[in-house]
């Protein structure tokens, strides 16, 4: 972030409303942040940690910690401002939202009124859609993941939940604050690439799909079809509304924020990856590892075949992306750093969390190649690329296997990596995609070097990290917001290539010892996984 207190040309651009601001609801924390229409660059931010509810099997959050959390970040973000420039922050030039992506939120007529909520959002780390999500992908041959929102659909029609009569609109969690917003029930083709296929030669939903479903369920006699509960699909720079004086208040109770600020179409997480590490040409590629891990590869051509391992999405753009989703990444990290934090305490050590994970993560560079032996998995939640439906996290060793600090935090890194690697592998080997190198994003870069260092090793590519990149998806809904604003006819392409122009970063070459250490740590977490399995009682 720039540090520009005090600055008589930043104020005077807040003051303007030349600013973009960004607004990206993750797993673990919403996150604001504004940036100068000029130089692209982040002048103010604004945090909000959350987390989601394991209620009666589902993964969940209410939609009172939606909105609580947006305002307290936004809150956050307008004290920051004034901190920094000593003005308020009344308007901006431009907002975007972004959410985690796929998922399940129900609206329609309760009996009571317009609107209702009809079921608990049901989130990404859901794993209950399996007999859905085969069917779908049968009938469409084409791969429906258990997360997106017509498995989830589906899924709750194959239930019989009452719910399913009354619907009269299904978005993502992006969509739905949008919606609230705005008015506009629209989705960038990016989220809309998480709810149901998209057809990348007209931008908009598989329309051959859209009647095989049709027809799947004419049976039930719904007053719907698809796509009339679907969202609008928009590509990058359309216009997709602007705040209503409602919205502004939901977002600023205070009733500061001018309404009339123009919105870019709501995005997911996985799109606003790619805007904020420049990956959206063919043949280039990110991995955001947080408390979900994925990797996103800009495809050349379609893939030879349908592989339930890999999700077909897309760009901001609409151009065809394969996609890597693996549920778990760091919770199980972030759970050990914590019983060490409190080790440490014990002792009246006084060491900054920060600190801790720095410490812990070098160390890990110190530990054998192959982890000497140590096994560990990472799942808080099912996974579906190894078939678990629960989560086990489990660590395990044999009596000989080296069990020092080292080689154990290795482990646990590499274990945040393992899933991918599995599902990288039918597209490295089996479909003979090259990757030229991955840009990374998110919490396991940022102590520096170490996950980098690991995350090449594990899928023999080149890893760059971007001075950009820390600034995560909130940023890159915030360069989508900007584009929109400024009404260009440019490629969304081209505006990036201004947008990075002269950014730097680093670039780590897989080390040739690591990679096969991890491909030998590999091997014992194949032949492990029947103990993950016996542990879900799969």
């Amino acid at each position: 972030m720039c540090d520009n207190k005090m600055n008589p040309a930043l104020k005077q651009a807040i003051t303007d409303g030349r600013t973009a601001l960004g607004i990206e609801l993750g797993s673990t924390r919403i996150k604001a942040v504004l940036i100068d229409s000029g130089n692209f660059q982040t002048i103010a931010s604004g945090g909000h940690d959350w987390e989601n509810r394991l209620t009666d099997g589902i993964w969940t959050y209410s939609l009172d910690d939606v909105w609580a959390g947006l305002r307290d970040s936004f809150r956050r973000l307008t004290e920051d401002v004034q901190n920094r420039y000593g003005a308020p922050l009344v308007k901006a030039g431009s907002i975007g939202i972004s959410a985690m992506m796929h998922g399940y939120l129900a609206f329609g007529d309760s009996g009571q009124h317009e609107g209702t909520q009809l079921a608990p959002f049901r989130t990404w780390r859901n794993t209950t859609t399996g007999e859905a999500a085969s069917t779908l992908t049968t009938l469409f041959k084409f791969n429906i993941p258990q997360r997106w929102s017509i498995a989830h659909l589906y899924q709750a029609i194959l239930n019989g939940e009452q719910h399913v009569c009354n619907i009269d609109f299904i978005t993502t969690l992006a969509g739905y604050v949008h919606w609230k917003l705005t008015g506009k029930k629209v989705i960038g083709v990016g989220d809309a690439s998480g709810m149901f296929p998209i057809d990348s030669t007209r931008t908009d939903y598989n329309a051959a799909m859209i009647k095989l479903f049709n027809g799947l369920i004419d049976g039930k006699k719904f007053t719907w079809k698809l796509p009339g509960i679907l969202p609008e699909v928009l590509r990058a720079g359309e216009n997709a509304g602007a705040l209503t004086q409602e919205g502004a208040k939901l977002l600023d109770p205070s009733g500061r924020l001018q309404a009339g600020i123009p919105l870019c179409p709501p995005e997911g997480d996985a799109a606003t990856g790619m805007v904020a590490t420049n990956s959206v040409l063919p043949r280039t590629g990110n991995v955001s590892a947080g408390t979900s891990i994925f990797a996103m590869l800009v495809l050349e051509k379609e893939l030879s075949d349908v592989h339930t391992e890999i999700d077909m999405v897309t760009t901001p753009s609409g151009s065809p992306v394969a996609m890597v989703h693996c549920n778990n990444c760091t919770s199980d990290l972030d759970a050990w750093i914590k019983l060490f934090d409190e080790a440490a305490k014990l002792t009246g050590a006084k060491i900054e969390k920060p600190q801790l994970y720095d410490l812990l993560y070098a160390k890990a560079l110190e530990g054998e190649a192959d982890c000497g032996g140590l096994l560990a998995y990472n799942y808080y939640s099912g996974e579906p690329i190894t078939g678990t439906t629960e989560g086990r996290p489990l660590f395990v060793r044999k009596p000989d296997s080296r069990f020092t600090l080292a080689n154990f935090m290795r482990t646990v890194l590499y274990s945040a990596m393992g899933t991918l690697k599995l599902g990288m592998n039918i597209l490295t080997v089996k479909e003979q995609v090259h990757i030229e190198r991955l840009l990374g994003h998110g919490g396991l870069f940022k102590t520096k070097v170490v996950g980098q260092k690991l995350m090449a090793a594990a899928l023999n590519v080149p890893v760059a990290v971007m001075e950009s990149a820390g600034e995560g998806g909130a940023w890159g809904i915030a360069i989508l917001a900007e584009y929109t604003r400024r009404c260009s006819k440019d490629s969304l392409e081209n505006f990036l290539a201004t947008v990075f122009a002269g950014v730097t970063g680093t670039q780590i070459t897989p080390d040739a010892k690591d990679a096969a250490g991890f491909n030998k740590f590999m091997e014992y977490y194949t032949a492990g996984l029947a103990i993950e399995r016996a542990a879900c009682g799969v």
